[in-house]
């Protein structure tokens, strides 16, 4: 049988919050498991989806047949454990865990075809916003019309802060 692995070493997140985000995916096709990763709010489901497509792109490398392709296991361990300490009264001080997790994700090809539901559409880029140019405007208004608007109602801020006294 034909497998795909990704793996993703040193990730600085818990393994007990990333195993919660991990047993939704487990089984389904990577269609399904993709949509329930983009739909996640939870921190590690956007880097499970990267760790996930690049599972598929070494499947592609591979020439497996996407279509029939599922999650077949996907395994969190625990890393290393970064030990730190936080000053308390008194002079004390109290330990403090920072744990890592290794995930490695296995897709294999299965003998039944997967139709796809729906199809994930990839972000649109926004439109960069033009940069008006500093400096002289290109209809330049004159002097004469703006300072006779000026005299004829001056806003409340032009009227509270002059700059000669009254």
């Amino acid at each position: 049988m034909n497998t795909a692995t990704a793996k993703l070493r040193y990730l600085r997140i818990a393994p007990r919050k990333v195993r919660r985000i991990a047993d939704t995916i487990r089984g389904l096709s990577i269609n399904e498991a993709e949509a329930q990763l983009m739909l996640r709010p939870q921190r590690p489901a956007p880097i499970l989806l990267k760790l996930l497509r690049s599972a598929i792109a070494n499947a592609k490398q591979k020439k497996l047949e996407v279509s029939q392709l599922e999650v077949r296991s996907i395994t969190v361990d625990q890393g290393p454990i970064l030990k730190r300490f936080m000053p308390r009264a008194m002079g004390r001080a109290t330990p403090i865990q920072k744990k890592t997790s290794h995930i490695t994700i296995i897709l294999a090809g299965g003998e039944k075809k997967f139709p796809a539901k729906f199809t994930i559409l990839p972000k649109e880029k926004k439109a960069k916003k033009t940069i008006k140019p500093k400096g002289r405007k290109t209809e330049p208004k004159p002097e004469a019309k703006v300072q006779a608007r000026i005299e004829e109602k001056p806003s409340f801020f032009r009227r509270v802060f002059r700059r000669k006294a009254v």
